[in-house]
């Protein structure tokens, strides 16, 4: 024994430590006579190694190894026989002339042949043979897939499954087989295709695993035919049975006796119902059997669907509810781990659904298991109220220190998310916070806690200098890079407004002393701040100056640069005005595209400079809001496990494009087409958001963005075919407009060659301007195209399909004055208000239909077209509001607009409207649109 063990560890030891050219050498034994197998298979295992640790081979090397290999199969010994099948799917992507092979492969599926031989070889031949030889060998996997042997007939599947991406069409035909495979059933009770069984002694095995594999490759041959899954839902589902369905117990022929398989069964019901809201209540009473089936695997997966439901309500959620409550309490770590986190996902939009959890969940705080107790607290903190939450607090410290950074990451975004909630208690989180930032910790735990503490700051005003000296504290012995500019920012934005700036002033200035370029750099610029602030007295400019010009001597560029552009900025009042007490910015995301555009064209530079003006400007409140909502997405990922630490890079490339990004890709395919950019450069105007045509759940679904050119208008629909089983060419949007002025003549049409299922395409509609008049009219739309059926699997056509016209109505388009402004932020828009005394215009409505006001200034913004100003769309009280928007009419000409708005019950809201332009006439206009 002791011998062996010593041999096993020497042969580990002799893998662990390859050389890639040694290995190559060491193959020269498989040709040698006779065959040793258990070298043979120590040094196939080297070379397993080498490919999965990434050593790279040259297509030579792998072919002579490939081909040394295939020797091997004339030794009879099953556990290198086994090796041999490993490591000639390994190399068979990189070798060539693999399927030389074949011949061997399709021996060892004889049935002469051991089991183990036939499973391995059919896995091996699917994953060399080429698609186009795949026919040949048609009536081998056939006959495998109903193979008795669960060991045969699950290698089979699954390599039909692989082979289904690349041969589509012929796997397709295998459907019957798969089916009886997933019956239970084979082609004779006594006899494969093979030939008999009983033969070789073979044993039936009751394993279920192959109903597993069978229903996956059944879905995959079926996923484009929705009535088809349907259909496949209901026949295993147990619906139109007795009491002896498999819920009941019940044998019957086709009744699914694997876990796994019901599993996939749901997830493929819920597919269903997302495809079909019609189909939701009789699919939903279905989730509520699968609850009460006697597996927990699948009684808590059909819970989990339940919950995760669109627009599910409390009385939906009961049963699933129940059921995970009840799994609260199982002897199994796992099952309480999956019903917590369920309950953990759930809370977020459904919090009363799982408060009668409460007492359950709280049982679990002291768990064994710390990653059941971290989920159970942070849904008790979403669940509970003010009164519980010092409690939990209290509970949460004991055991910070025993859980991993990415359940500490939940437990400081559930804080977070508690601030918001209670801000009373802002000092018990404040007290729980900073002391988590003195624990041990990585990056992203350190993060989250922070961003926690400058939410508080920024939300809770009582609290902000307790949180600023709590941050200072952090940065003194801070080991991140990136955190202490984080903080040092924060500091300068947040530090000044404060009643005694100079104590943050001397911990930013120990950065500049202590730390790296790059902390230095963002502790300059922090301290330049100080120094512009409104607030800042003589002596606290003079001090913030001194401590600058000690920094010109520094021995970075970046901090001396800095330090020179701060104290210039302190020293002049029109300078401070212009660069840090101006409340707006530009659009980050316009003007990184606008960048790389600009460089990556090599003639922008000889044409002309950079335009800034073309770039949107924000306000600073708009790009914080726009901030918090990434944030607080980013939170609910974290808080529903759906994004911990692994996957929070990925999850970021999930977050939608803006408006502005859109429009931006929307200017490049407009610039691509001839025709439309010989109407200009690009749009001085263009829609903000897409007026959406169809409804969601509609064949076609079109939505509707409009472009404003000096003399032309663009209409750009973008089509989306939702029917697989159609291709759809010519496609083109006619459009007859009620314009009985003659303002508007059609001039082009750009049409969608082909349109195929689930890939939008995009049409255009170009009207020329006949006159200065702004044109006010509403287009009637048809889409019209040629339909052609077609392969759902391949999206081509039938041969021989000349297809037939069809059309589709559409919601009309509107044309109003308001679609020739473009939403601008305006810097001191009360200076410019005064300057545009000249051109105003002023009407009162009686806007009898709304019955908030709230309704009324949304309704009111969006006709306008305009940019609202802080708390334009916040009304602060229900019976009187006052707002004020900006813009730009056709992209060039300032407009203000100023509302004052009451509301009386019964009566509606009565506004007066005030519009001051640079252009006269313009506020006329833009009067015109709310008449």
């Amino acid at each position: 024994m002791s011998r062996k063990y010593e041999e096993d560890a020497d042969d580990l030891g002799a893998v662990m430590n390859l050389d890639h050219s040694v290995v190559l050498q060491e193959a020269r034994m498989f040709n040698e006579t006779p065959i040793r197998p258990r070298q043979s298979r120590l040094l196939l295992a080297k070379i397993v190694f080498l490919l999965y640790r990434g050593d790279s081979m040259s297509t030579t090397e792998a072919t002579n190894l490939f081909f040394s290999i295939t020797k091997l199969f004339q030794c009879k010994d099953m556990a290198l026989r086994q090796m041999v099948y490993l490591t000639i799917k390994e190399l068979s992507i990189i070798s060539e002339d693999v399927i030389m092979v074949t011949s061997s492969l399709m021996k060892d599926m004889q049935p002469t042949s051991e089991i183990t031989y036939r499973a391995n070889a059919i896995r091996a031949l699917c994953k060399i043979v080429d698609p186009s030889m795949l026919p040949g060998i048609e009536r081998f996997l056939k006959g495998a897939i109903v193979e008795k042997s669960p060991l045969i007939a699950s290698a089979a599947l699954v390599s039909s499954l692989h082979l289904f991406n690349e041969a589509k069409d012929v796997v397709r035909r295998w459907g019957n087989e798969v089916g009886e495979a997933l019956n239970g059933k084979s082609l004779s009770s006594n006899t494969s295709f093979f030939g008999s069984s009983s033969s070789q002694g073979q044993v039936v095995s009751t394993s279920n695993i192959v109903q597993y594999h069978a229903i996956g490759l059944l879905y995959a041959i079926r996923q484009h035919d929705r009535m088809a899954v349907l259909k496949l839902v209901q026949s295993f589902s147990g619906q139109n049975k007795g009491s002896g369905g498999w819920l009941g117990g019940g044998a019957s022929s086709s009744v699914l006796r694997s876990n796994a398989a019901q599993v996939m069964l749901i997830r493929y019901a819920v597919r269903v119902m997302e495809s079909d809201a019609s189909l939701v209540p009789q699919l939903h009473a279905l989730l509520e059997e699968w609850i009460r089936h006697r597996s927990d695997m699948v009684s808590l997966e059909a819970a989990r669907a339940v919950c995760q439901l669109k627009d599910v309500t409390d009385k939906q959620l009961t049963a699933a509810v129940n059921a995970l409550q009840l799994f609260l309490s199982s002897p199994k770590a796992v099952v309480r781990f999956a019903a917590i986190r369920t309950l953990n996902v759930l809370a977020r939009t459904h919090a009363e659904a799982v408060q009668p959890c409460n007492v359950d969940m709280e049982g679990l705080i002291t768990d064994s298991n710390r990653s059941v107790a971290t989920f159970a607290i942070t849904t008790l903190l979403k669940t509970g109220n003010e009164a519980s939450v010092e409690r939990l607090m209290k509970q949460m410290q004991g055991f910070m220190a025993e859980i991993s950074d990415e359940f500490k990451i939940i437990v400081a975004e559930a804080v977070r998310s508690l601030c918001s909630k209670f801000p009373a208690k802002h000092g018990l989180f404040l007290g729980f916070l900073s002391g988590v930032l003195r624990d041990e910790g990585g990056y992203e735990f350190k993060r989250a806690a922070i961003e926690a503490i400058v939410d508080l700051a920024k939300h809770v005003a009582e609290c902000r200098e307790v949180a600023l000296g709590h941050l200072c504290e952090f940065i003194e012995d801070c080991e991140f890079t990136k955190l202490s500019v984080r903080v040092l920012h924060f500091l300068g934005e947040e530090g000044p407004a404060t009643a005694r700036p100079t104590v943050y002033i001397r911990h930013i200035y120990n950065r500049v002393v202590l730390e790296n370029a790059v902390v230095r750099a963002a502790a300059v610029s922090a301290l330049a701040k100080f120094g512009a602030a409104p607030k800042a007295d003589a002596a606290l400019q003079r001090s913030v100056r001194v401590l600058l010009t000690r920094c010109l001597d520094d021995r970075d560029d970046e901090v001396r640069d800095r330090a020179a552009w701060g104290l210039r900025m302190t020293g002049a009042e029109q300078t401070r005005s212009r660069y840090v007490r101006d409340d707006s910015t530009f659009s980050l995301a316009v003007l990184e595209r606008r960048l790389v555009e600009y460089c990556a064209d090599p003639q922008a530079a000889k044409r002309s400079r950079f335009d800034f003006a073309g770039v949107p400007r924000i306000s600073r409140a708009q790009e914080e809001e726009t901030r918090h909502r990434v944030r607080l997405d980013a939170m609910d990922q974290v808080l529903t496990g759906s994004a911990l630490s692994t996957s929070a890079a990925a999850a970021k490339d999930d977050v939608p494009q803006s408006a502005e990004e859109e429009r931006s890709m929307d200017n490049k395919l407009l610039a691509a087409i001839p025709e439309l950019a010989a109407f200009g450069e690009q749009p001085l105007v263009s829609s903000q958001r897409a007026v959406e045509l169809t409804e969601s759940e509609t064949e076609y679904v079109v939505r509707c963005v409009k472009h404003v050119y000096e003399r032309h208008v663009v209409f750009q629909f973008d089509v989306t075919n939702t029917i697989a089983e159609q291709v759809l060419e010519q496609v083109e949007v006619a459009m007859e407009s009620d314009d009985i002025d003659g303002l508007l003549q059609p001039v082009v049409a750009v049409s969608i060659p082909v349109l195929r299922y689930d890939a939008p395409g995009t049409a255009y509609v170009a009207f020329e301007r006949l006159t200065d008049d702004i044109p006010a009219a509403s287009f009637a739309c048809t889409l019209k195209f040629i339909v052609k059926e077609c392969d759902p699997a391949t999206g081509e056509p039938e041969e021989g399909d000349d297809g037939f016209d069809d059309d589709y109505s559409l919601e009309a388009v509107d044309l109003g004055p308001g679609d020739f402004m473009q939403p601008t932020y305006i810097p001191d828009s009360d200076a410019l208000w005064e300057s545009l005394e000249g051109g105003e215009s002023i009407e009162t409505f009686a806007l009898s239909s709304f019955e908030s006001i709230e309704e009324c200034i949304t309704k009111v913004c969006d006709l306008l077209n305009m940019c609202p100003l802080d708390g334009a769309l916040s009304p602060r009280s229900k019976a009187a509001h006052k707002a004020a928007f900006t813009g730009k009419w056709m992209g060039r000409a300032k407009t203000v607009a100023r509302t004052r708005m009451t509301y009386q019950k019964g009566a509606g809201v009565t506004m007066e409207l005030t519009v001051r332009s640079e252009d006269p006439t313009v506020s006329e206009l833009v009067v015109s649109a709310i008449a």
